[in-house]
């Protein structure tokens, strides 16, 4: 059936193209270092400080960043319950506090010189920032907006205007104000980036390809990117130009375990068997775990194809597994494969040493049961099926089989009651008919 041919890829695209906005890397900005850069007053826009506060602002300024909890304690010492201090005085005061690590005492003071003098630009930037710092976005929204408003131009504070109000799911204004950071500061990847997540979201397809592409340009070693770009495609319907974009990263030595697991699921959705079991071992070698899981994936769609024999042959490349959990699912799925091609012997010398390491694994004791049915060992088969019954991931397989079982022996009674054991966990239309069906065989049969 078509539903089983080798993989399904789109199921790979949401997780990755997504780009989601809980997993979006905040930009790589330095808030200390804006904070500290701020130090220095606009004249004639700002609020002015006495003579007194201003020699020595002059003295600590240039401490703040080296030396905060020092001049923290110049600073205060200028405070005294009579006169309140002036707002830029407080803003300093703000800026070193943040840079001692009391945010608290910084908010304080920074809220303080925006309530006092509204036009305070930096002290709205800063106080922005702290907010950004702290991951409080709804806050930090209104402090870059004022700004903004205010006059403020720099690339930095639209970026970061643009990032806050994304993570706020406000992504109108967002791309706006990434588009705005951008016009300032062409190259930045921080908000490339950004403005990529917004075009993914909204599937505006063509501008997130041109996007992406300037970013890989930008920073070529960065794995997501590639893969991102190759997901845009995916979702254009351009699968060569996937696998060739993919090829390149592989080629390049840029692609990960992720980049690498996407080329070779595709390359096993087109067929490209042997491509694509070179690159799940290129995988093994970064990432085992991952690497074992794909080839058993594989293999496990192959048997589905009925590719009996490239199933055989990817199992063999399946190295020895690291894990209990690896152990098993190999063993399975050699069971899978002998029991697909009818070889009830080799199945069930997988499935006893899987039960070896798992004694109550539901599924294998289903396998188990089916060939001793295929033997046509019924006694066998009712013994393992009784032990499946008992795993609750199984007891609903295992009390059909059973159902067939006693059908056979002609106790159509006891068919009758494993098939409303069945139906008390899942009611379809066909196990009922069934059940009608053997209930009118046992009232013949009584009569």
């Amino acid at each position: 059936m078509k539903s089983h041919r080798i993989l399904l890829v789109a199921a790979l695209l949401l997780p990755v193209l997504g780009f989601a906005d809980d997993d979006a890397p905040p930009p790589k900005l330095d808030p200390k270092r804006i904070i500290n850069e701020s130090n220095g007053f606009l004249k004639e826009r700002e609020p002015e400080m006495s003579a007194e506060e201003y020699a020595l602002y002059e003295k600590v300024v240039e401490m703040i960043s080296a030396q905060p909890d020092f001049a923290l304690k110049l600073l205060e010492a200028m405070l005294n319950d009579k006169e309140p201090p002036s707002p830029a005085f407080e803003f300093i005061l703000g800026n070193a506090y943040y840079a001692a690590g009391q945010t608290d005492k910084a908010e304080t003071r920074y809220r303080s010189a925006v309530n006092r003098y509204p036009t305070f630009l930096r002290a709205w930037v800063d106080l922005g920032i702290l907010y950004y710092s702290n991951q409080k976005f709804t806050d930090a929204i209104p402090c870059f907006s004022k700004a903004v408003t205010l006059g403020d131009r720099d690339p930095n504070t639209f970026g970061l205007l643009g990032y806050s109000l994304e993570k706020m799911g406000n992504v109108v204004p967002a791309e706006m104000a990434y588009m705005q950071a951008l016009s300032g500061d062409p190259t930045n990847g921080d908000w490339m980036e950004g403005l990529l997540r917004i075009y993914i979201e909204g599937k505006q397809i063509d501008r997130a390809e041109s996007l992406v592409k300037n970013l890989i340009k930008a920073r070529p070693r960065e794995a997501r990117f590639w893969l991102t770009y190759a997901n845009i495609l995916l979702v254009d319907h351009r699968k060569l130009e996937a696998i060739a974009l993919l090829e390149t990263a592989v080629g390049t030595g840029v692609a990960g375990p992720d980049e690498m697991n996407l080329l070779a699921d595709l390359y096993a959705e087109q067929k490209l068997i042997p491509e694509a079991v070179a690159i799940y071992q290129k995988v093994l070698a970064q990432s085992p775990a991952t690497g074992e899981a794909k080839l058993l994936q594989l293999a496990k769609a192959l048997i589905a194809d009925h590719q009996y024999a490239k199933a055989q042959e990817v199992l063999g490349k399946v190295p020895a597994p690291l894990s209990g959990d690896g152990k098993i699912a190999l063993l399975q799925t050699k069971a899978d494969l002998f029991g697909a091609q009818q070889k009830w012997a080799e199945a069930r010398v997988q499935l006893e040493a899987l039960l070896q390491l798992a004694p109550m694994n539901g599924r294998a004791l289903l396998g188990l049961g089916r060939t001793y049915t295929g033997e046509d060992n019924l006694p066998r088969a009712s013994f393992a099926f009784e032990a499946a019954l008992q795993s609750p991931d199984s007891t609903y397989a295992a009390s059909l089989e059973l159902a067939n079982i006693e059908l056979k022996n002609r106790h159509y009674d006891k068919s009758v009651e494993y098939l409303e054991k069945a139906l008390k966990i899942e009611r379809t239309s066909a196990v009922e008919d069934y059940l009608a069906r053997i209930r009118t065989l046992a009232s013949e049969k009584t009569n």
